[in-house]
């Protein structure tokens, strides 16, 4: 993903009507605890965050399922990958690529913010 993306905070109350179902870990960026911002009024969280923008500046990074460099790696980003990040907890970064994923956690060492 290239270029400056912004997302919007919604107007008014949000509903939930009916069954979701839960998407499996390592696709949407859905936590318990947290979501992207462009998942309010379709999956349920404590809190939407709007994503900070990053980019892979290491040769590359390992996109993990878990904060553990010895779990799943769901895919490896290239240089200059653009990386939403969500959440930042002691060494790791939690985010995604976009709203439809995949998200997951990266080193935060091998991200640099990108500059307005």
């Amino acid at each position: 993903m290239n270029g400056k993306v912004t997302y919007t905070v919604p107007k008014g109350p949000l509903r939930l009507a009916g069954p979701v179902v839960r998407p499996a870990p390592g696709t949407l960026p859905l936590r318990g605890d947290l979501a992207h911002i462009a998942l309010a009024g379709k999956h349920l969280a404590a809190h939407y965050v709007i994503p900070y923008a990053y980019s892979v500046s290491a040769d590359s990074a390992a996109l993990h399922m878990k904060p553990d460099k010895d779990s799943d790696v769901i895919q490896t980003l290239a240089t200059d990958t653009h990386f939403e990040v969500l959440d930042f907890a002691g060494d790791w970064a939690w985010g995604c690529l976009g709203p439809d994923g995949p998200s997951g956690y990266i080193v935060s060492s091998q991200l640099a913010p990108i500059q307005a």
